[in-house]
């Protein structure tokens, strides 16, 4: 782990590789799990505020879970996240032609519906933040059905802290990036 202003970071998104590989995942990470996406405090209004741009994207299923459950929920960690479908899949998932998850959210934005791509979290993902009273952490979430990504990323020669850099540089600032990059060198050298 290092240090990078207030946040502490995981050498990990600089050995480890990793590019998303949708024909082989299908999209896994928004249809399995327990629990919906991680959603910040100030993406809650966002979340309530483009529902009805990006209900047009999405399935009648997950349109009726927003509906009744809200654009986000309280998960059992307590933290807000994104309801779920059926207790796996997130509500705002839509699935392409060749049925490979996709976001629903971000589907409207590249459309120009909306001006907010997606939960922030997703956009880093397989990078996790976990806020504390003085630092955030930053780290490699490792999850088997990103196995292909992290095939990919190693054929490809890609870290995945240059895989999530636009999601990174919209978390954290460019500054901050540009001090990753300088440790990432300076790590690998």
């Amino acid at each position: 782990m290092f240090q990078l202003g207030k946040t502490i970071v995981s050498e990990e998104i600089i050995e480890n590789d990793f590019v998303c590989n949708l024909n082989a995942c299908k999209g896994g990470c928004c249809v399995d799990g327990e629990a919906g996406a991680p959603v910040e405090d100030s993406e809650t209004e966002i979340m309530v505020d483009i529902f009805a741009k990006v209900k047009p994207f999405l399935r009648p299923e997950g349109i009726k879970v927003i509906e009744e459950q809200g654009a986000f929920v309280k998960g059992e960690d307590g933290e807000w996240e994104t309801p779920l479908v059926n207790g796996s899949e997130c509500a705002y998932v839509i699935f392409d032609q060749h049925k490979i998850a996709k976001c629903g959210i971000e589907e409207a934005y590249n459309q120009g519906k909306i001006k907010w791509k997606k939960p922030v979290s997703c956009h880093l993902y397989p990078i996790r933040v976990k806020e504390y009273t003085e630092l955030t952490a930053v780290n490699y979430h490792k999850w088997h059905i990103c196995d292909p990504a992290c095939a990919l990323g190693e054929e490809l020669k890609v870290p995945i802290y240059k895989f999530v850099k636009e999601a990174l540089i919209r978390k954290f600032g460019e500054a901050w990036y540009s001090e990753l990059e300088e440790v990432a060198a300076d790590h690998l050298k």
